[in-house]
C-alpha cells in the first residue's frame, strides 16, 4: 500500500470515531429538548452535524475504496473502531478498563499483522 493510501485510510479510521463522538453528544444533548421525538430529533443540530458528518465519511470512504483494495483498507476502520471507547472515556467520563485495553492491544496487533503482510 502507498503511503497515501495509508494516510487516507487512516484518516478515515479517525473520522469514524469522531461521528461517534458526535453522536454520544448529540444524545446528551437531546434530554434538553422536549416534545415528541421526531420535533426533538430535527430540533437537535447536533444530531443533523453527526448525519452530516457520516454522509461526508461515506463519500469519503467510496473514494478511499476507489484507490485501495476493500480487504487492505477495512482493516484501519477496525483499529478506529477501537478508538470509540477511549474517547468516550476521555470525554464523557465512561467506564474504561484493563480488559479494554487488553482488547486493543489485540487489535492493533492484528492490524499489524494483516498490514504487514498487504504491504510491499
Amino acid at each position: 500500500m502507498h503511503w497515501r493510501d495509508a494516510v487516507l485510510c487512516s484518516v478515515f479510521a479517525v473520522a469514524l470515531p469522531l461521528g461517534q463522538v458526535m453522536f454520544k453528544y448529540a444524545s446528551i444533548y437531546n434530554t434538553r429538548l422536549d416534545g415528541p421525538f421526531l420535533l426533538r430529533v430535527l430540533q437537535n443540530w447536533p444530531l443533523l452535524g453527526a448525519f452530516a458528518w457520516y454522509g461526508v465519511t461515506a463519500l469519503f470512504w467510496f473514494y478511499v475504496l476507489t484507490r485501495v483494495p476493500l480487504s487492505s483498507a477495512y482493516v484501519f476502520s477496525l483499529v478506529g473502531s477501537a478508538l470509540v471507547p477511549i474517547a468516550a472515556w476521555a470525554l464523557f467520563k465512561e467506564p474504561f478498563n484493563p480488559a479494554m485495553l487488553v482488547g486493543y492491544g489485540l487489535i492493533l496487533a492484528g492490524f499489524f499483522v494483516v498490514v504487514s503482510q498487504t504491504t510491499p
